[in-house]
């Protein structure tokens, strides 16, 4: 079964994780100094939020797979599309080893799916020949995040 994936940037992490904890009315399941992540059913998401990005706001989209042939079968869907795919393999991000591969839709917004493998100590790492020329070490290749800032309070909405 799939779980969506945000991923936002934050400035203050303390802040967002008591921001999100009562919007969400739960806690996060994981915790660092410069991450957080929720795992929500209702709605199945997988929320995260950083303060690893250059500005505040969305950085990345995706979906969490449960197992390899899920991943699989999102990585044929984007081939059959003529999509042009970024098999990262397996790495470690956002303090997960994660098997993934990414897209990038016409507006340049970064579409991430993985299958999580297991937990890591480190936010994340950069093997020789892992990533493609400019890429960061994980987290989606090199500018192509949403960067959505957050509208100050009293703005028009929508």
């Amino acid at each position: 079964m799939k779980r969506f994936h945000i991923h936002v940037h934050v400035d203050d992490i303390a802040a967002s994780i008591a921001f999100y904890s009562k919007l969400f009315d739960a806690a996060p399941t994981r915790v660092e100094t410069d991450y957080a992540k929720w795992m929500l059913d209702d709605p199945r998401v997988n929320f995260a939020i950083s303060t690893r990005g250059s500005k505040a706001g969305v950085d990345h989209l995706g979906f969490q797979v449960d197992d390899s042939a899920e991943l699989a079968e999102l990585a044929q869907r984007a081939q059959a599309a003529d999509m042009a795919l970024l098999d990262q393999g397996e790495t470690t991000c956002c303090y997960a080893r994660s098997d993934k591969h990414w897209v990038v839709d016409p507006q340049g917004i970064a579409w991430e799916y993985f299958q999580t493998l297991g937990n890591a100590l480190v936010y994340g790492e950069s093997r020789q020949g892992e990533q493609p020329p400019g890429a960061p070490a994980c987290c989606g290749p090199r500018g192509t995040p949403v960067g959505v800032p957050v509208k100050p309070a009293g703005s028009a909405c929508c």
